[in-house]
């Protein structure tokens, strides 16, 4: 019985991972890589600050990596994974500006960024 599942989920991996490897599998698993970078981004960030922060970097990687990913879905007709990634996006660039246009106020004022 173990053997038996062992043997199945062997035979899965080996079908998702080697027989269906293309240039698409390897653009979506960088673009996971990228997206997934933002955690540990903002992790090391906040354990030097000892406070929970978002980095600027944090919010390059969500755009980079959502942006493969959402090309990723397209290119593969993954729906969920459009959905998903085409309104976070919306919510990365908008965080985008955000922090831009405060910068540029405080800029502005005369304090220190």
């Amino acid at each position: 019985m173990i053997i038996s599942i062992g043997q199945a989920v062997s035979d899965y991996l080996f079908d998702v991972f080697v027989l269906k490897f293309d240039f698409w599998l390897a653009f979506g698993i960088v673009a996971q890589l990228l997206f997934t970078a933002r955690f540990l981004v903002q992790w090391l960030a906040s354990e030097r600050e000892g406070n929970s922060v978002m980095p600027l970097s944090f919010w390059y990687f969500s755009m980079g990596g959502g942006l493969m990913t959402l090309i990723y879905g397209i290119v593969r007709r993954e729906p969920i994974i459009i959905m998903g990634q085409a309104l976070a996006m919306v919510i990365y660039t908008r965080n985008l500006i955000l922090i831009f246009r405060n910068r540029r106020r405080k800029s502005g004022s005369g304090e220190a960024p």
